[in-house]
């Protein structure tokens, strides 16, 4: 291997550059739009391939994997601290049905273009599970269906620049749609109509910034947040190695249901989901778990980038940016069709399919971007049940594929 400015053994020093390109990538999120439109996700992502193409950080070393054996699960339960079931059904139940129909369409999706490219893309099992978790809840499933199937750092970095230049195509064409004729003339819109006849104002912050609006945080908020999240790792650690020795393998349904019990991210999400709505009021007064969990998110993607080539990229991004494509223009499909026979708003739809694709935070900046302020609400707290649900999809999806 041939040596770099920082070594593979020089632990603090990697861990420097991983949280500095963490810490750097959210300013820029929130200082400039540009940064706003790319996310600060693929931006760390870049500036961690850039340090390791330039041979300054190492492609390989102990501190990667301690990410993606410790930051990940916690960062994942962090960041189901406020999925309180009854509040999601409660405030956000109209715009939930239409949100669990377009993540329909994301299955169907999965299921098409694994069908049409599974000669094409070897262990298409794997980018199936990955991208029904993330077009079903957000990154933070494509980081729980990367480790639950034992992804390559190669191919997932392949993964995120296919998924990440179709996300940007793809918002582009949710924000088009509220106001193109042919779908104005075929949905109500309501919150289009209202805003056209009151006005908006135009903010000058990036969507990121108003999103990430400071919050009190104490030093209880965050010792809670921390312990709570380790005490959750622990036990779904040890809980899903039970499963994984005692459910025996040999066909096809046993197989999957060792690797469904069997996997640490369901049981974690099993587990902060039940303890957030049922100790609802404690966890929604708990501050801090959504910006660390998305700081310590930030970390495993300049970890991705890390092993990332210009030869990768241009031999296997563009095959699974059309697996991608399949995928969310199914899911837009499908989210428009119910949406006509159900008599949903565009808005509605629109927000729906962005939270399936991007997760609460980019179907929030659509809100806000937007104008729709009565339905930012609703739909973050659907974009969080899809961090939930996201892994079930993923894990279902993908065992089912590998038996295949």
């Amino acid at each position: 291997m041939k040596s770099t400015l920082i070594s593979a053994d020089n632990i603090w020093a990697l861990w420097a550059v991983l949280t500095s390109i963490s810490a750097i990538s959210i300013w820029l999120e929130q200082k400039y739009k540009w940064a706003s439109k790319v996310t600060g996700c693929v931006i760390a992502l870049i500036l961690a391939m850039i340090l390791s193409n330039l041979r300054i950080i190492p492609t390989d070393a102990p501190t990667y994997d301690n990410v993606w054996s410790y930051v990940v699960p916690l960062s994942i339960a962090m960041l189901l601290f406020n999925a309180n079931l009854k509040k999601i059904w409660k405030e956000s139940g109209r715009q939930l049905i239409i949100y669990l129909f377009s993540g329909f369409g994301t299955i169907i999706g999965t299921f098409i273009a694994a069908f049409l490219l599974k000669n094409h893309i070897p262990e298409i099992y794997k980018p199936a599970a990955m991208m029904t978790g993330t077009y079903t809840g957000g990154s933070v499933n494509l980081v729980a269906m990367a480790d639950a199937f034992d992804v390559s750092g190669e191919l997932v970095t392949a993964s995120v620049v296919a998924d990440n230049l179709l996300m940007a195509i793809y918002f582009f064409v949710l924000m088009a749609i509220p106001a193109m004729n042919f779908f104005l003339k075929r949905y109500t819109h309501p919150i289009i109509d209202e805003i056209e006849r009151e006005g908006v104002k135009e903010s000058g912050e990036t969507k990121a910034a108003q999103f990430w609006k400071p919050k009190n945080i104490s030093i209880r908020d965050i010792a809670f947040t921390v312990a709570i999240a380790f005490v959750i790792v622990a036990v779904s650690s040890q809980i899903a190695g039970f499963f994984k020795e005692i459910i025996p393998t040999g066909n096809f349904a046993l197989d999957i249901l060792n690797g469904f019990l069997g996997n640490q991210y369901l049981i974690i999400t099993t587990i902060t989901a039940v303890l957030a709505t049922r100790f609802s009021k404690f966890f929604e007064e708990l501050g801090g778990a959504q910006e660390i969990g998305t700081f310590l998110i930030h970390i495993f993607f300049a970890v991705i980038g890390v092993p990332a080539s210009i030869s990768l990229i241009i031999t296997k991004s563009p095959l699974l940016l059309v697996f991608c494509a399949i995928i969310v223009f199914t899911n837009l499909l499908v989210t428009l069709i119910f949406g006509k026979i159900f008599k949903f708003d565009i808005e509605e739809m629109m927000l729906a399919a962005n939270a399936n694709v991007g997760g609460p935070t980019t179907s929030a900046a659509m809100a806000i971007a937007k104008g729709w302020n009565k339905l930012i609400v609703p739909t973050i707290l659907t974009g969080i049940l899809g961090y939930i649900i996201g892994n079930y999809y993923g894990l279902l999806i993908g065992n089912i594929m590998r038996g295949w």
